[in-house]
């Protein structure tokens, strides 16, 4: 966490959420639906493409501050399969958007040592957007910090989909697709995510209580954090926020925290427990 502080102003609000985390608990991934562009645009009468010029710096800002504070890894839901129903001119704004992005931030990625990944299916996208892409992701691939996910062009259903795919070709490869069996752990070794942690907070700007068909296998036992803040006006302060309230969450993973078992059965019996 030393590296945040490097950059923060001391006695800022920042600095005071910063120091309020608790380095041993910090999560190990963080997933983010970053929603409320085109609402931040038609609140100030602008076109929505406005709204997603401005959230470029929101993304500069949590990319940098998760690698300073060494998180594992950061996932941005950045275009979903969904996304192409919007109209033309806002999708081909969003991939020049894409370039620039990929462009000017190269050089702060190495700077952090982060290397970057692309999960969904972006053999779909315009070749431009793809090569720039396989550029970033190529350049970045030896980099050992903190693994950056773009969701580009994804789904989670349509994840699912590919990775019983995956297995299924697998076993028709080795011979044994007559008596294949499908388990989590083989569909697991196929997602998009295989090889990272799964999400251990899922951060939603814009106040909208959905999922929105993102992550849906990996976010099973994820901290959900809902904020109102629409993403362009999300700053480093919202996001040390969405930390600090993550580290108050008793998880539970399906289990017990408070009591053993037994201790719980003896005091709902009235009896000592043994």
């Amino acid at each position: 966490m030393q590296d945040l502080f490097a950059v923060l102003a001391p006695d800022s609000a920042e600095w005071d959420l910063a120091r309020s985390l608790d380095p041993a608990r910090l999560p190990a991934h963080i997933a983010v639906i970053m929603d409320g562009n085109g609402r931040w645009a038609k609140q100030r009468g602008l076109p929505r493409v406005a709204g997603h010029k401005a959230g470029v710096e929101p993304v500069r800002a949590t990319v940098e501050t998760c690698a300073r504070l060494g998180i594992e890894c950061l996932t941005l839901y950045a275009f979903s399969v969904e996304n192409w129903k919007r109209p033309r001119t806002e999708v081909d704004t969003l991939w020049r958007l894409l370039r620039y992005y990929l462009k000017a931030e190269l050089p702060r990625l190495q700077r952090n040592n982060i290397r970057l990944c692309v999960i969904g299916r972006p053999d779909s996208l315009p070749e431009s957007a793809q090569e720039e892409l396989e550029s970033c992701v190529a350049a970045t691939h030896d980099n050992t910090g903190m693994r950056l996910n773009l969701a580009i062009n994804y789904g989670g259903r349509t994840e699912i989909v590919d990775a019983v795919n995956r297995v299924i070709d697998d076993a028709r490869r080795k011979g044994t697709l007559s008596h294949l069996k499908v388990d989590e752990e083989a569909i697991e070794r196929h997602l998009y995510t295989a090889g990272g942690p799964d999400p251990d907070l899922l951060i939603r700007t814009s106040g909208e209580m959905r999922i929105s068909n993102f992550l849906l296998w990996q976010i099973a036992y994820a901290e959900l954090y809902v904020t109102e803040t629409l993403w362009p006006d999300f700053k480093r302060a919202d996001l040390l926020r969405a930390i600090a309230e993550y580290q108050k969450r008793d998880r539970r993973f399906g289990g017990l925290t408070r009591a053993k078992p037994e201790e719980e059965e003896a005091e709902v019996l009235g009896v000592p427990a043994r």
